[in-house]
């Protein structure tokens, strides 16, 4: 089974800013980045997408432009939600608040948020139905850096503590492979 991972283009939000399930729009221009991203991608395949504009936004001209054959938005393809982090700038989440979770992003919870394990969990519920339906179609899943790391870690059974060794580009596209 084909799978082709693809992070959304950047985002109007300045760096620095946790935005996380925030629904955010896209930076523009994006054509051209549009246009890259088409040429990775393989034609009759099923489309998913994260319900985030960011993502529906790249899916939506994805479907137009080449030929899928279905679409389908998964509240299980969000980013980490980072609760009362979201739309702050990651230097003013207080120090007693945010260094715990980076030690440990793994289990401890954003406040009022989710943890990656968390995260995980869901996009393993998702991978492991699509792997289930023994589709020979390839995939296509517009998605965030978050959820593409967590998938890599379920293809390469990498430890989630070492997810960051994935680095996940604005507009990347992944391609996997698995087998059924």
């Amino acid at each position: 089974m084909e799978i082709y991972l693809v992070r959304h283009t950047e985002t109007v939000c300045e760096k620095g800013i946790c935005y996380g399930q925030s629904d955010v729009t896209l930076a523009e221009p994006f054509d051209l980045i549009f246009k890259n991203i088409l040429s990775q991608l393989p034609q009759k395949a099923i489309l998913f997408s994260s319900p985030l504009q960011r993502c529906v936004i790249l899916a939506k001209h994805i479907q137009n432009e080449i030929k899928t054959i279905s679409y389908q938005e998964d509240k299980r393809l969000m980013e980490m939600n980072f609760g009362d982090w979201e739309m702050k700038n990651w230097n003013d989440i207080l120090p007693e608040q945010l260094n715990p979770w980076m030690e440990d992003f793994v289990t401890v919870h954003a406040t009022n948020g989710e943890s990656f394990i968390e995260l995980h969990d869901r996009t393993g519920a998702f991978l492991s139905e699509q792997i289930s339906k023994k589709t020979d179609q390839p995939i296509i899943i517009v998605t965030h850096a978050g959820v593409i790391r967590s998938l890599l870690c379920h293809h390469t059974s990498l430890p989630l503590k070492d997810a960051f060794q994935n680095k996940v580009d604005f507009g990347q596209v992944v391609k996997i492979n698995l087998q059924l």
